[in-house]
C-alpha cells in the first residue's frame, strides 16, 4: 500500500475552495446577466493573467500589476486601483494560500502571526486617517517609489537573498513583536494608501533581518497579503464603500486569479524563484520610470528628483535592516556556541 504526502492528503481542501468560488462568480455572472460586463472589462482580465501570477511566485500582490494597469494604462483613479487590489487579492492570494497551507509549506508563523495582529490595527486606522488624505498624485509616486526600491534590491542584491536556508531562529515573542510593529506600520501606510505592499515589507524583514529562505519568505508574505485583502474588502464594504467601478474589473479578474496565483506558487519550484524575482525587479523598476514620465508634468524636475530621493531612502532602509540581520546572525551562533560549550 503506498503512502501519500502530505500535499496529495490535503489538496482536496483547495480543489474544495476553488468549486465553491466558481458557482458563486458563475451566479454572480449568469444568474445576473453580466456576461456582457465580463466581456467588456477582458484587458484587465488578461493583465491579471500575468499579476495572479506575480502574485503566487514573488512577495508581491497581484494589485502590483493590476494597480499600474488601471491607473497607469486606463486612466482609472489612484482610489479605485487601491481597492481594486483588495478586491482581486482576496480571491487569488487566498487560493494561493490555501494551495500553501495545503501543500504545508514552511512558514515564519510567530512573525506571521504578528503581523496579522498588526494588521487589525493599522489597516482600519490608515483607511480612515491616512489614505482619505493622501493626493491622487502621492498615492501613484508612493507605489511607484516602494515598488522600484524593491527592483532595485532585487538587481544588486539577488544573489545573496537567494542563497539563504533555513531562517535565523530567534525567540518567537521577539519575531511576534517584530510582526506587529510591522503590521501597524505597513498595514496603515502602504497597504491602506495603495492595496498592496505589507508583503513586500514583511519579506523585506524576513530575508534582510532574519536571512530567511525564499521558501519560507514567500509564501509568508503570500499569506499577509491575503488576510490584509480580505481585512480591506470587510473594512472598505462596511464603511466607506468600494470606488464605482471595482466590482465590474473584479468580475472579469476574479476566476482568472483563483487559478493564477496558486499556479505560480506551484510553477515557480520548478522554473526556480531568482529567475522570477528578477523578471519583476525589471517591471517594478520600469513602472517607476513610467509613473515619472507620465506625471512628468505635474512632478517638475524638482518632484522628480525627489521620487528618485526616496528611492534612495527605502534602499538604505532595506540595507540598514540587512546590516541588523547579520548583528543578529551572529549573535545567534556566539548563544549556540555557548551553549555547546556549557555541554
Amino acid at each position: 500500500m503506498s503512502i501519500q504526502t502530505p500535499r496529495k492528503q490535503h489538496l482536496w481542501i483547495w480543489f474544495l475552495w476553488l468549486f465553491g468560488f466558481y458557482c458563486v462568480w458563475s451566479w454572480l455572472v449568469f444568474g445576473h446577466d453580466r456576461w456582457e460586463v465580463v466581456t467588456a472589462h477582458w484587458p484587465i482580465a488578461l493583465s491579471m493573467a500575468i499579476g495572479s501570477y506575480v502574485a503566487g511566485a514573488t512577495p508581491m500582490g497581484g494589485g502590483t500589476v493590476g494597480f499600474p494597469i488601471l491607473v497607469l494604462l486606463f486612466g482609472l483613479s489612484p482610489a479605485l486601483g487601491r481597492d481594486f487590489s483588495f478586491a482581486v487579492q482576496s480571491i487569488g492570494m487566498t487560493s494561493a494560500s490555501i494551495f500553501i497551507l495545503c501543500r504545508r509549506q514552511p512558514l515564519a508563523w510567530s512573525m506571521l502571526k504578528g503581523a496579522m495582529v498588526g494588521t487589525l490595527i493599522g489597516l482600519p486606522a490608515g483607511i480612515f486617517w491616512i489614505a482619505p488624505y493622501i493626493p491622487g498624485l502621492w498615492i501613484k509616486l508612493v507605489f511607484a517609489v516602494v515598488w522600484a526600491s524593491f527592483g532595485v534590491l532585487h538587481l544588486y542584491r539577488i544573489g545573496e537573498i537567494a542563497s539563504h536556508n533555513g531562517m535565523t531562529e530567534f525567540d518567537e515573542r521577539w519575531d511576534f513583536r517584530v510582526g506587529l510593529a510591522m503590521g501597524v506600520f505597513a498595514g496603515a501606510t502602504v497597504a491602506a494608501v495603495t492595496g498592496v505592499g505589507i508583503d513586500m515589507v514583511l519579506y523585506a524583514l524576513l530575508v534582510l533581518l532574519c536571512r530567511a529562505d525564499l521558501k519560507i519568505a514567500i509564501p509568508t508574505s503570500v499569506l499577509i497579503m491575503a488576510f490584509t485583502s480580505v481585512l480591506g474588502i470587510v473594512v472598505k464594504n462596511c464603511t466607506t464603500g468600494m470606488q464605482p467601478g471595482v466590482f465590474e474589473n473584479w468580475l472579469a479578474a476574479a476566476p482568472i486569479v483563483a487559478l493564477g496565483a496558486p499556479l505560480g506558487a506551484f510553477t515557480v519550484d520548478l522554473i526556480g524563484r531568482k529567475p522570477t524575482l528578477l523578471f519583476v525587479a525589471v517591471l517594478c523598476v520600469g513602472q517607476f520610470i513610467w509613473t515619472c514620465y507620465t506625471e512628468r508634468v505635474a512632478l517638475g524636475f524638482g518632484g522628480f528628483v525627489a521620487a528618485i530621493g526616496a528611492v534612495g531612502v527605502f534602499l538604505l532602509g532595506f540595507e540598514k535592516l540587512r546590516s541588523w540581520g547579520a548583528v543578529l546572525v551572529g549573535e545567534r551562533q556566539a548563544f549556540l556556541a555557548a551553549e555547546k560549550a556549557k555541554k
